[in-house]
């Protein structure tokens, strides 16, 4: 719904998509350009009642709470509706599914879909998983990849289930494996690389990601882990299994550039004079692959493994150039 709301008590009533949510978080979400001072203002001064009582900013939402809004003055932002969702790329969600239960789905996301808008893009996979199923009350991605990046992509059908796999992300107990073709002979079996990284944002909002070699502690500097094992080389390229350790910004492109092995068809960490050559007979992916996911159940507490194949743009490039 688009339109301002102002002058009027509003009462929302907390449906699954909003259990177990902080009541902040909430309001942030809900109270869509209205600055976040003004919400903790109304929380604190006790404007904001659940179930017609006063709470704190870290109250949790329960299923069927009644959250009584004050009046304030503000624009709801329209969301992409069901009839424009591309129905030839809602096909291919479908038929990429790997998993899926009443908590999660797992997609093998193709290369070239963002995982959400913005940029210039009017949807991505969660607007499309979203409005092409109207009847689920929620969907939120539990974690994301490249838009260049192929394979799987875990989203969350309820909030215990993306509560519980951040959980495990947050105490490395998540396994997550990319298969990648770069340029170069790599020689070693089995290599662990640490780095330190630095994510600066561009005027356009581009995200880009630099190694910093400078022991000067900056809080904004991330360590990175990584885990690559060497699959085979041919011609002049490398098949590389690469085990995540950290999940940083563009880890691995980043990575493999400073390393001197860039990923094929990388257009921002990449060798942009090869990859002019190959687009010319005909590579047009990055060669990047997001190839397992392991993680427990959060609901079942069962061991889950899910696995893409290769996609046909990495396994046509190798079998053309051994």
């Amino acid at each position: 719904m688009v339109g301002h709301i102002k002058n009027k008590v509003l009462y929302e009533v907390i449906d699954e998509s909003s259990e177990g949510q902080k009541i902040d978080n909430f309001l942030i979400k809900f109270l869509k350009n209205v600055p976040k001072s003004h919400i903790y203002k109304i929380l604190r001064s006790g404007q904001v009642r659940v179930n017609k009582k006063r709470i704190r900013t870290d109250f949790r939402l329960s299923l069927n709470d009644s959250v009584r809004i004050p009046p304030v003055d503000f624009v709801r932002k329209k969301s992409l509706t069901p009839n424009k969702i591309n129905l030839d790329q809602f096909k291919i969600f479908e038929e990429n599914i790997l998993f899926e239960d009443e908590s999660l789905l797992a997609l093998n996301k193709p290369p070239g879909f963002a995982v959400h808008g913005g940029s210039g893009l009017s949807f991505g996979i969660i607007e499309l998983v979203r409005n092409g199923r109207p009847e689920h009350k929620f969907f939120e991605l539990i974690h994301r990849i490249d838009k260049d990046t192929s394979g799987v992509l875990l989203i969350a059908k309820k909030r215990s289930a993306l509560v519980g796999i951040h959980k495990q992300m947050r105490e490395k107990k998540v396994h997550k494996k990319y298969q990648v073709v770069v340029r170069g002979v790599w020689k070693e079996k089995q290599k662990i690389v640490d780095l330190d990284l630095l994510k600066t944002t561009a005027n356009n909002g581009q995200n880009k990601v630099r190694v910093i070699e400078s022991n000067l502690k900056n809080p904004l500097v991330k360590a990175s882990r990584s885990v690559f094992f060497l699959k085979k080389n041919f011609n002049s390229y490398s098949l590389l299994d690469v085990k995540l350790i950290t999940g940083r910004t563009h880890q691995i492109r980043s990575q493999l550039s400073y390393l001197g092995f860039p990923i094929l068809g990388d257009e921002k960490y990449g060798d942009f004079i090869l990859n002019k050559s190959l687009k010319k007979v005909g590579l047009k992916r990055m060669l990047l692959h997001a190839s397992e996911l392991g993680f427990i159940h959060p609901l079942t507490l069962e061991d889950m493994f899910i696995k893409a194949p290769m996609p046909i743009h990495i396994s046509n490039f190798i079998s053309k150039n051994e």
